[in-house]
């Protein structure tokens, strides 16, 4: 059988659980251990707010930056983060979804900076070497009071 037939149906099955409730949360997103501290690394960082702990566990030099607003190196994302969560204390991920390739995992979010807050679509992709991260891009976009379908953007 076509090893790409194979992998999107595997995808499909490990989803579809979270889609028939029409809720999904992190123990159900991912069976990878790759893909689970990635959640771990966002979560305890940004959920818990405990920024320096996620770092010193997850990250590992050299740290590599796609953030034009952060620079590279381990230091680079503890103060970015450690600035943020002080400007927005009600920063808050709701993971959606986990994707697992290889030594890169992606991680689709929704991120709410407090209530009323409509909120944006976060894409998170780590690059991880010996099981830390060594590489981080995002990309942001703003949830739309109006769209031209009737999709989410989840």
């Amino acid at each position: 059988m076509n090893k790409i037939a194979v992998a999107m149906g595997m995808t499909v099955l490990t989803f579809l659980p979270g889609f028939a409730s029409g809720q999904m949360d992190a123990s159900t997103l991912t069976k990878s251990p790759l893909g689970a501290a990635a959640l771990e690394f966002l979560d305890l960082g940004l959920n818990q707010k405990k920024v320096d702990e996620a770092i010193d566990k997850y990250l590992a030099p050299p740290y590599t930056q796609h953030n034009p607003q952060v620079p590279d190196g381990i230091e680079g994302p503890r103060a970015a983060l450690t600035g943020l969560l002080k400007q927005l204390p009600g920063w808050h991920y709701d993971f959606k979804r986990v994707l697992v390739d290889g030594d890169f995992v992606t991680i689709h979010s929704h991120v709410t900076t407090g209530s009323g807050d409509r909120g944006m679509a976060v894409v998170d992709i780590f690059r991880a070497e010996n099981g830390k991260f060594v590489e981080h891009w995002d990309v942001v976009q703003p949830v739309p009071e109006s769209a031209a379908n009737e999709n989410t953007m989840f």
